[in-house]
This record gives C-alpha cells, structure tokens and sequence, in this order.
C-alpha cells in the first residue's frame, strides 16, 4: 500500500534553492517518489512511498526547515510516480500576474463550513481549476471558467468582475494553491469578499461526513488520474499526448490512438507530433515487454 502525501506552504523563500540537494537525499533514503516544486513563493508537492514512516519523516524535515507543513493524506494500491522530480521555479503556480501568494491570505472554510456555504444559493462558488478537470467533477452549481490554463483566469474574472461585485465567492482547486494564487486577480478587480475551500478538494473529501455536493471525480496529476469520494484511483486514463483524462467512452472514440492522441488535442497537434509520439510509445511499449 502507497502512503500519498499532498502539501504547500506559502511564505516568502528567499533560500528555496539551497534546500533542493539535502531534500533530495532525505527523499532518495526513504525511497520517497513524487513531485516536488520549490519556489521564492513557498513550497507545493505531491510525493508518496510503501514505507511506513517515510512521509512522516518527510513532514518532520520539512517542519524543521520552514515551518509547519500540513500534509494531506490518500492511498493507493499502486505507485502513483515512477521517479522523484524536486523543481525550482519562480511561482508555485505559474498565473501570469505578479501577485506574490504569501501576500494574499483568504477567508478559509472548514469542510464542514465548505459544505453549509455551497448549499446557499446566494453565494457564488467558482472552480479555478482547468476545463478538463471540471468536466471530470465538480461541486454542485459551481461556476467554471472553462480555461485552458490557469494563466486564463485572470481575463475570467476580468470580463465577469460586475457580475461578481458585492456577492459572496467561494472557490476551490484541488489542493488550495492555485486558490491561493487566485486572490491576487480577484484583488485586482476590487472582488473582496473570497471565500476559500481550506486544503481543497481532497481535504473535503477526506474530512467531510456529508459529501453530497461534489459530484463526479477530482482529477489528480499522478498515475492515478483520478480519485473517488472515497479518495481511491478512479476509472479515469489519461492521453499522453496531452495528459488529459479519458473516461471509457472517450477510450473508443475513434480519435484515440494510445500514447498519440485523443478527441482532446488531434486537432491541436502537428502530423510530426503525432510521429513523435508514436515513436515514443514504440520505445515504452518495448522497454514494458
């Protein structure tokens, strides 16, 4: 059994890049897989491990280098990494604005709180989250931006800030970080009144006794694809031409072509992509055999 671990942080890391050669090793001697992404902004990862205490001395180390860190838990019968990946980079989330995540606190919602708030039907509760993740699962009445990338959000809220104005907002992602990125762009608008989902989707559905108002699945950006109300690896595939979600149906359709394209991107990629991939998924078929 797979212990999964989902955690960041927000504060100003002025040091972030020095911290990568140690974590390394205290991951690689736990045998710890995952991604983690070190950043000016904070920390944001997602790792897991079959050893026991592997994540809890993981959590440890970390609280002794920056602070508390609050990790969320799931598991799985399977892998959800086939490596460990630590990255540096200049935001936790890259969101085209020059917000700075730690400056940005929202209203934080319980599961519970989360729950009581989405049922009002004055409140106006937003997913920043990607179109393909929405169209995977969402909670009930949610309003999706229908963006392409997160970078999209910004012109979201800027062609709906009057609807928005003087409404009670919630929003949710799935761990919490590209909500808190989001409030930068809600401020900029003059939109104060934001109410977020603390720890996100996997937090409510692991916390929550009442989970009737998420419908669907939450995608997750592992192995595992997707994950249940339950928080177990869900039906879901994905396209690895351009890592979206495939349901059973969408396996069928006659776009698909394994580890080449899907209804998603055939029209959005090149003929020499397309050689590209097939000659990718030729090597990884071969190495499997």
């Amino acid at each position: 059994m797979f212990k999964i671990g989902t955690f960041y942080k927000c504060f100003e890391f002025t040091k972030y890049q020095e911290l990568k050669d140690g974590l390394r090793d205290h991951c690689i001697k736990r045998q710890i897989k995952g991604t983690i992404i070190l950043t000016p902004e904070g920390v944001n990862a997602t790792v897991s491990s079959d050893k026991a205490k592997a994540l809890d001395d993981l959590n440890l180390y970390l609280n002794n280098l920056v602070g508390e860190v609050a990790f969320r838990f799931s598991f799985s019968n399977t892998s959800p990494f086939k490596r460990l990946k630590i990255k540096t980079r200049k935001e936790l989330v890259p969101s085209g604005t020059n917000g700075k995540s730690y400056n940005h606190k929202g209203k934080y919602l319980t599961p519970s709180e989360w729950q009581n708030f989405v049922q009002d039907s004055k409140n106006i509760i937003i997913d920043v989250r990607n179109d393909y993740e929405n169209k995977v699962g969402t909670f009930r009445n949610s309003i999706s931006p229908e963006t392409k990338n997160f970078r999209d959000f910004k012109y979201f809220l800027n062609k709906n800030k009057k609807k928005f104005k003087d409404k009670k907002i919630g929003i949710f992602c799935t761990g919490g970080i590209r909500c808190e990125k989001a409030l930068h762009s809600f401020e900029q608008e003059g939109l104060t009144d934001i109410y977020q989902l603390q720890g996100g989707i996997l937090n409510f559905l692991s916390e929550s006794k009442d989970k009737s108002s998420w419908q669907g699945d939450c995608f997750v950006f592992d192995e595992r694809v997707t994950v249940t109300k339950d928080l177990v690896p869900g039906d879901f595939r994905q396209c690895y031409a351009c890592r979206r979600p495939l349901s059973e149906k969408d396996l069928k359709r006659s776009e698909y072509k394994k580890g080449i394209s899907c209804h998603n991107c055939f029209f959005e990629k090149s003929e020499s992509d397309r050689i590209r991939y097939a000659e990718r998924q030729k090597q990884f078929d071969m190495k499997k055999s």
